[in-house]
């Protein structure tokens, strides 16, 4: 027994302060600081709606996740869920930045064979027929985007072919994060001073870059620009709300994961308060890199800005390679910007597989913690996780993207979460226990108002984001054209009610088998 004993490796833990501060860093600030946040400022009365997300900040620093329990089991799916989408985004910037190695970007222009005769180069200006005008054209970035890299189908129905060219660039990628974390964090904590700190380069390069371009200006002042009447409309506390449990990562226990490897007495609630500052001040700053160049892009076509804000992957795969392409020197530019999103994503992306190998190792010490199987379990989940994404890189693929990240990773279940957790840590484990467990981390008084939260503010403010969320849901389209079958309407809500029914799933399986009382489910929910 004690040669047995011997065998099980240390958990392990990180190599130095920096190590994790930069793994966290990593995970936080990610595509959503550069895509999500600076479209929301713009569509939600700029500079309000930045003081707004500012505010509720510091409801994200008190969330804590749970154990191997409903609401552990839920967030862990969720990761599943985002870990397998997420990828794809990678897998597409990573076929850009080949492309952007051409002599001439292939978005660029109208002369290639997936060009139709509706395209239309706006990079040529054309004062005699304002591109608004012609209702039946599309930009070559939309083509090159549609036809070119998704080769996209008529609809889910029609699936068609793999897609090569992505499926290499998925395989590229997933054996980088393979290898990011395939030694646990000895190996993550020395990949992180690279991917979380270069992508601040490129977006450094890139925000002088966008600043000195003309029309700028206009750009930031529509950025910026403060509407205070859009206080009063429920959606923008909403969407405020949903980019802070997205974008601090709330909710589904990567952060508590990448904690759990610090000593007793880290002061988390020193980090907490540093690292909210870093991811606010990253997106902040992302607008202003963002926005001056859709600025650019509205000057040179003679249109206003609203013609050309686009969020998500309209932005990064269509707004701005069509931005760059205006510019002189289009390919440096493009290496810069793809190179920025695959960093971004990437340590998002390794740090939430760490999640969920952290928990599964943990669930299983004696078994998981032994020379190899670590490494071997790693491959085996990503080869699983790759053959079930396959069918997201077919012609029919983003259809299928698109209800995946509609509804299984769908904010909404993030927030019905956060109530069950909060609700769990406040009222059941206890406020007052907790404020002591952080003095006695720490050595110093938490501020009282984090009480407030806790019992209180969190979980009210997650109930009504929740149940506001539910009653806005408009059913997924495509392009505002493309509607989807009935089935897959059923498809998506079982996806998004098998992470949220886990929750009294298994409070009720506890109760009715008598493996707990009411209270022990609960303190077994912190």
């Amino acid at each position: 027994q004690k040669d047995m004993r011997a065998e099980v490796e240390e958990r392990g833990h990180w190599g130095s302060k920096v190590e994790f501060l930069l793994a966290v860093a990593g995970n936080v600030v990610g595509l959503g600081n550069v895509w999500r946040f600076p479209y929301l400022c713009y569509k939600n009365g700029g500079g309000k709606h930045m003081r707004l997300t500012s505010r509720l900040c510091l409801s994200a620093t008190v969330n804590v996740k749970s154990g191997p329990t409903g609401i552990g089991y839920a967030g862990q799916l969720i990761i599943l869920y985002s870990i397998t989408t997420y990828i794809i985004i990678l897998s597409w910037a990573l076929l850009y930045l080949v492309f952007s190695f051409s002599s001439q970007l292939p978005w660029a222009s109208c002369n290639n064979y997936w060009n139709t005769d509706d395209c239309v180069d706006f990079s040529i200006k054309n004062a005699s027929v304002p591109w608004t005008n012609q209702t039946n054209s599309t930009s070559a970035a939309t083509e090159f985007w549609e036809r070119r890299v998704l080769a996209i189908s008529g609809g889910i129905e029609e699936i068609g072919s793999i897609r090569w060219e992505v499926m290499l660039c998925a395989i590229a990628m997933w054996i980088t994060c393979y290898f990011c974390i395939w030694k646990g964090v000895k190996s993550t904590g020395k990949v992180v001073y690279f991917t979380a700190t270069f992508p601040y380069v490129m977006l450094l390069i890139l925000l002088i870059r966008g600043l000195t371009l003309p029309g700028a200006l206009q750009g930031v002042k529509f950025y910026l620009l403060p509407e205070p009447s859009r206080l009063t409309d429920p959606q923008v506390w909403m969407e405020a709300g949903s980019q802070i449990f997205f974008s601090y990562s709330v909710g589904v226990g990567c952060l508590t994961v990448l904690g759990s490897y610090n000593k007793y007495n880290n002061n988390c609630y020193k980090d907490c308060l540093w690292l909210c500052l870093l991811n606010s001040g990253t997106s902040i700053v992302a607008g202003f890199a963002v926005f001056s160049v859709l600025g650019f892009m509205a000057h040179e076509q003679g249109v206003p800005i609203a013609e050309v804000a686009e969020s998500g992957p309209g932005l990064a795969f269509i707004a701005y390679p069509q931005a760059v392409a205006m510019m002189p020197l289009p390919q440096l530019w493009s290496i810069c910007f793809f190179v920025m999103v695959i960093l971004l994503g990437l340590d998002t992306q390794f740090v939430s597989m760490e999640a969920v190998m952290t928990s599964v190792i943990d669930m299983f010490p004696d078994v998981m913690r032994r020379t190899g199987r670590r490494e071997m379990f790693l491959l085996f989940f990503c080869l699983i996780c790759f053959f079930c994404q396959l069918v997201m890189i077919t012609e029919g693929g983003m259809y299928v993207f698109q209800m995946m990240d509609y509804y299984a990773c769908n904010g909404g279940c993030i927030l019905f979460l956060c109530v069950f957790e909060t609700l769990a840590l406040g009222w059941i484990f206890g406020a007052e226990r907790l404020y002591g467990i952080i003095k006695d981390m720490t050595g110093v008084n938490a501020s009282p108002f984090f009480k407030i939260c806790w019992l209180y503010f969190t979980p009210l403010v997650s109930l009504g984001s929740f149940i506001y969320s539910l009653v806005e849901y408009q059913p997924l389209t495509f392009n505002r054209w493309y509607v989807y079958p009935d089935w897959v309407y059923v498809l998506g809500w079982l996806l998004a009610l098998s992470s949220v029914l886990l929750v009294p799933g298994c409070a009720l399986y506890k109760l009715i088998t008598g493996t707990g009382t009411l209270r022990q489910v609960g303190q077994l929910c912190t």
